[in-house]
């Protein structure tokens, strides 16, 4: 260690350890443990992998020092933990595809990008599932999981769906999913959307109506959480308390709208 010169030592001595405890302790009520993990979780979205102390100093996006997180949880990799993201040391496959497979034994199925969100106290981040394997399909699959191809952007693309329709008040149509995109590039397209449930080996098995059965799909999404739509597609709110046993509100859940087959004339309502 390097010795303290004589104007060092002179400066330090002069410093109050009580005045000093309380400017820290300052300093360190100016963001809440949440806030810095919420960081911690931004920059490894942007990076693509857990940050060490100078990525995330260097990280334009950040404003909190990496000294200030280890002052709030008395370590850097700790607060990683924290924040659901594997400290770089331990950041290999193996012990990624072993955290999954642990995870998958105290589910009793494979696990969800949802399940690694609710368990991102103990759990690598999904993001960096999907830097290292690709997508967490792969990884799922390194694990021993048997994973339908195409089931879990689906089940992505439904959990998006939900959620923009909440924030719209109906469900998506092919030009508001494009809209949204813009502003949230975490959406997948409208296309890779459409492409998974279009005729050529959709997941649908339908032959026409690609996007009216991902509204469907996110129509049954949203029932599951008591949330009705009519059959025009605009969202109606309703208790959980009014729902039946069976998912029901205890009126006749309206019926999905019927895709026409190409060459058939539209009938008007009421005509036999």
């Amino acid at each position: 260690m390097p010795r303290k010169r004589p104007a060092q030592r002179a400066a330090l001595s002069r410093i109050d350890p009580k005045a000093l405890a309380e400017f820290q302790a300052g300093i360190r009520k100016r963001y809440s443990n949440e806030e810095i993990l919420d960081q911690l979780r931004a920059s490894a979205e942007r990076l693509g992998r857990s940050p060490t102390m100078r990525e995330f100093e260097q990280d334009a996006a950040t404003t909190v020092h990496p000294q200030t997180v280890i002052q709030h949880f008395g370590s850097w990799n700790d607060a990683k933990r924290q924040a659901g993201l594997v400290p770089r040391r331990f950041a290999e496959p193996a012990d990624l595809i072993r955290l999954l497979r642990e995870l998958g034994d105290e589910l009793g199925r494979p696990p969800t990008a949802k399940d690694l969100d609710e368990h991102r106290a103990s759990m690598p981040s999904k993001s960096l599932y999907w830097h290292m394997f690709g997508s967490l399909k792969n990884a799922l699959r390194e694990a021993g999981f048997d994973v339908p191809i195409g089931e879990e952007r689906l089940a992505r693309a439904i959990e998006q769906g939900a959620v923009l329709t909440r924030k719209i008040g109906r469900l998506p149509k092919f030009v508001d999913w494009k809209q949204a995109r813009r502003k949230d590039p975490e959406l997948l397209s409208e296309w890779q959307v459409y492409r998974m449930l279009e005729p050529a080996g959709g997941a649908s098995g339908h032959t026409v109506g690609a996007w009216a059965t991902f509204q469907y799909l996110v129509r049954e999404r949203l029932l599951e959480d008591g949330v009705e739509v009519s059959p025009e597609g605009r969202l109606l709110r309703q208790p959980a308390s009014q729902r039946s046993p069976q998912g029901g509100s205890g009126k006749t859940r309206p019926r999905p709208a019927r895709v026409r087959p190409a060459g058939e004339s539209p009938r008007k309502r009421g005509q036999a």
